[in-house]
This record gives structure tokens, sequence and C-alpha cells, in this order.
């Protein structure tokens, strides 16, 4: 028997964590993991996107997991001040890698930093670009992004992704989309949000920093064929097809002759202009500078100051295809294009004025929509009651309500005007309208010239279609000649 003196034992260090705060925290954070694994599997393994699963995912779940650990290490900390005051200052936490107890402990330490680290910087790579998918831009905050959404994706960029135009490249943009998206969170959170989202964006991103990153303007050079088939608001709606050449053009003399709609773009010519509405559709004042430097500017006879330096707009892409994405069909539009492909029967009587009627009827929401819809039409085609044509023609008209209608967020293309072309909003006669004159007074911007930006080839109805002018010839109103711009009588119900 050994008469060695036995080595005292060391006193065993209180774990601060062991205390009903960080328990809970602790069982949260373990929660939380289980959570995580279980729907970034569901995630991964699921057929189609959720735009729910991948809130739960990327933002709920490390939510409860950091909620988790705060609780803990809160817990620990009252406890490490209770231990304090009772047995005075604890002892120092000693490693000591001879003893196989601390070799244990900090190979599991170890292991687990390598594991949460790991697990962190997949979620939060997950988080990153999941907070960019078109998913949680457009059904995250359902009611208020469901207009963009349905019109985004029957819209010519439904294949890309909201984050590249509204965003684009680089860090400096990323940053101000993160510090707008906090005050969108508290909007949508407490109902502060408009109804309907105003338009144009002030801070949006310029078109050379977006849209030209797929959108070359130096190779935009030639014409563009384009036909258009409308039917008119009589008995037998009558159709009524022009077919015309745009005049594309371009604005870089290297890859073509300069001119045409493309003129405008910022390659060989700078227009900036000036705006008296929120809208940009009155624009009194427009300087045009040319390739070489020669300034010209032209005013309308009431704008007579000269304007504030921030008021002054450079103009860009969007000044002009200001809805690329989220364009809300008229109903006259959209009614003819459903009668061009058969999916409303144009044989029926006053069916074009009759389908316009119920679209453009005030309606709360969608459910009274759909109902008034079918309703109005089927009065006033009583004969037709059960059949499948009347059936078909109010699917068709209910499906052009739901894509271009949305009463709950009061959109729809009255409050987002179109700037392509000029029908149903001013366009292009916000500056060729023929009352912009230089300050000589001697020139003016063209307009009221139909052949300066398109040549008619054929417009009319059968037979006529066939008579092609490939010089261009002059249009002709259906029903007589009419002195106003177009949108002076259309506003996309007529």
């Amino acid at each position: 028997m050994s008469n060695e003196p036995a080595t005292p034992k060391q006193p065993r260090r209180v774990s601060v964590f062991r205390n009903w705060l960080s328990l809970t925290g602790l069982v949260v954070v373990v929660g939380s993991l289980f959570s995580f694994f279980l729907l970034l599997v569901l995630d991964t393994l699921a057929h189609s996107a959720n735009p729910y699963i991948g809130i739960l995912t990327y933002l709920v779940t490390p939510g409860f997991l950091v909620a988790g650990l705060l609780l803990a290490f809160l817990g620990a900390f009252l406890r490490h001040r209770q231990l304090v005051k009772v047995t005075g200052p604890l002892p120092h936490l000693k490693i000591d890698f001879t003893q196989p107890r601390d070799r244990r402990i900090f190979g599991f330490f170890l292991v687990g930093s390598v594991a949460f680290l790991l697990i962190s910087a997949i979620g939060s790579y997950q988080t990153y670009h999941y907070s960019e998918s078109v998913q949680f831009c457009g059904q995250a905050c359902h009611t208020v992004m469901k207009p963009e959404l349905v019109t985004y994706q029957h819209g010519p960029h439904a294949r890309v992704s909201c984050v590249e135009c509204h965003i684009g490249p680089g860090t400096e943009w990323f940053v101000k989309a993160k510090i707008s998206g906090l005050y969108q969170v508290y909007a949508v959170t407490f109902d502060k949000y408009p109804r309907p989202v105003p338009t144009p964006i002030k801070s949006l991103r310029p078109a050379q920093e977006t849209c030209e990153q797929c959108h070359w303007p130096q190779k935009f050079v030639g014409n563009l064929e384009r036909t258009y088939n409308y039917f008119l608001g009589d008995e037998t709606n009558t159709p009524f097809s022009l077919s015309l050449l745009m005049k594309v053009g371009g604005g870089d003399p290297t890859h073509g002759p300069m001119g045409g709609i493309h003129w405008h773009m910022n390659v060989g010519n700078k227009v900036d202009y000036v705006a008296t509405d929120e809208a940009r559709q009155k624009i009194p004042w427009v300087r045009i500078t040319d390739p070489q430097g020669v300034v010209t500017v032209f005013r309308t006879k009431n704008f007579t100051n000269a304007p504030e330096p921030q008021s002054v707009r450079r103009m860009d892409c969007m000044d002009c295809h200001n809805r690329p994405a989220h364009n809300y069909k008229a109903p006259d539009a959209s009614v003819d294009l459903a009668m061009s492909l058969g999916q409303i029967d144009s044989h029926l009587p006053w069916i074009k004025t009759n389908a316009i009627y119920v679209l453009t009827r005030s309606y709360t929401n969608d459910v009274e929509a759909l109902q008034g819809i079918a309703t109005g039409l089927a009065g006033r085609y009583p004969a037709l009651l059960n059949t499948p044509g009347l059936k078909q023609v109010i699917s068709s008209v209910q499906r052009i309500y739901l894509d271009n209608f949305f009463p709950s967020m009061r959109a729809n293309w009255r409050v987002y005007p179109n700037n392509i072309g000029h029908k149903d909003w001013p366009g292009c006669f916000r500056c060729h309208d023929g009352k912009h004159f230089a300050e000589d007074g001697r020139r003016s911007i063209k307009a009221n010239d139909c052949n300066a930006c398109h040549i008619i080839l054929a417009q009319g109805s059968g037979a006529d279609m066939a008579k092609m002018t490939p010089a261009g010839g002059e249009f002709k109103h259906p029903g007589g000649d009419y002195d106003p711009t177009c949108n002076d009588c259309h506003n996309g119900g007529l």
C-alpha cells in the first residue's frame, strides 16, 4: 500500500449554462437545427419552388436559431452574476490536454464549431440567393406583389429574375436594395403601403446599367414588321388590321444609318427633358445634344422659365419602354387579341363592346368580378345559356380580368401609362405633338407624320390586306378622319 499522499482533486468549474433559461435556449437551438435540415431536404427535393418553405427554411428557422443562442447566453450571463454574488469570483477556465476529459471536450467543441460554421455558411448562401429569387420577390408579400408577379409571368421578361432589372450587378445597388427592403417589410407588416404602388420608381437604377447588359444599343438597327388586328365596337365586330414596318433604326453610325425610333438612344445623341407631373406624361421642355455637341432646346409656349437642374432627366430606354415586365393590358387590346385567336367568338353580336363593358365595371374582389362577368355576359346572350361557345367566351373574359385587374391593390391599366406607341396614352406625342418649338420659333419637334417612325404597308380587312404599299400609305381611320391625337379618344376601354 503506497504511503504517497493523494493528489487533491481540482474543484470542478460550475457550468453557467445549467439554468432553465439557457436550457430553454439550447432546446430552441436543437429544434431549429432539426427544422432547418428537414426543410432544406424538403426544399431540395420539391418538384416546384414553394415561397413559404423557402421563407421557413432560410429566414424563420435561422431567426429561431439566433434567438435560441441569445437566450442561452443571456441565461449564462445571469447565472454567472448570481454565482459571483454567492461564491465570489469563479475559477478561470483551464484546458489541460494531458487530461483525457479535456481532450474529449475540446474534440467535441472543435467538431461542433466546424459543423456550426458549415451550416451557417450553407444557410447564409441559400438565404442570399433565396432573397433574390422570383418566388421571394413575388410571393412572399402575397397581396402587395401579386399584380407585379402575374404581369411579370405573362410578360416578355418572364425568364429574367426580378433582381437583374431592379438591382443589377455590383455591391452598391445590392446594399441600397436591402436598405430599401427594410422599409418595405415595415410597410407590409403595418399596412403602410400605397394602393396602387406608384410609378415610375424614382430610385430605379439607370437602364444603361441593367437593360443594356442584355440589350446592346449599338446592335439595334433596321426595321421590324408588325401586324395588329383590331375589331370595331359595332354589332358585327368589324375586323380591321394594320400591317406596319416599324423604323427601329439605330443610333450608332458604325453599324447602320442613324435614324428611326432608336435615334433617341444614348449612343450618338443625348436627349434631356423636364416632366411637370409625377407620371412623366407632361413634358414641356426638351434639350437635344447631337454628336457634334450642338445643343437645341425645344419648349411649349407656356413653359417660359428656366428648368431647375434637379428636374432635368436624361432620356433612357425606360422613358419609352416603361412597362417592359409589368404590362397591364388595356381591355380593348386584350379582347382584340382573344378575338383574333378565336378564344372569343367574333360572330357574337356586339361581343367586343359587351366584353369590354363587363371588364370595366367596378368590382371589390376577384370573386365578385368573376361572378359579375359571368352574369353580365349570360344576360346579354340568353339564347346561348349553357352552350360550350358562351362558356368559352365567359372563361376567356374572366381570364383577361385575372391577368390584368387587381382590385385589392387597385391596379389596372388606368393607373399605369404605357409609353410604347400612342394609342391609349400620349406616349410618343408627349414630345412629338407639334407644340414644342425651338428657341428661334421656326423649328418644332417632328409631329403628325405617321411615316416618321413606321411605314403603313396595308390596312383594312380581307382583300385589303393583300394590297401592299411598300412606299407607305396614308393611315385611314375606320369611320372617317379625326383631327385629335389617338389618346384624345382612345382610353383602353374604347
